[in-house]
């Protein structure tokens, strides 16, 4: 599956150890082109990486930096995370240490 980086009007960057990303769209159509209902549809806990925060800061005052980056695909949490709406298009800030995994 190809990922195309959404293009935002509004520049989006997370605080701290935040990570903006956007879930992926569960298929709607199958393979000979029958709609899947929205009821029927699986719930994926997969999504792509748009932004990340600096990074952590411990009491020392260092920043220890996410390992994410943009474009990264992860595994999310079923439930957790702030639900985000800009320019029409749904994000979720989760704190780097909620993301589960990392998928290569």
């Amino acid at each position: 599956m190809a990922f195309r980086m959404p293009q935002l009007s509004k520049s989006v960057i997370p605080m701290m150890d935040r990570v903006l990303v956007q879930r992926i769209k569960p298929m709607q159509k199958t393979a000979s082109g029958l709609y899947i209902p929205e009821k029927a549809q699986e719930s994926l806990n997969e999504g792509f990486v748009i932004a990340v925060g600096k990074g952590l800061v411990t009491s020392e005052g260092k920043v220890i930096p996410s390992e994410l980056k943009q474009g990264d695909k992860v595994l999310l949490p079923a439930y957790g995370g702030s639900a985000v709406k800009v320019d029409n298009e749904e994000f979720i800030l989760f704190r780097d240490s909620e993301i589960l995994a990392k998928i290569e």
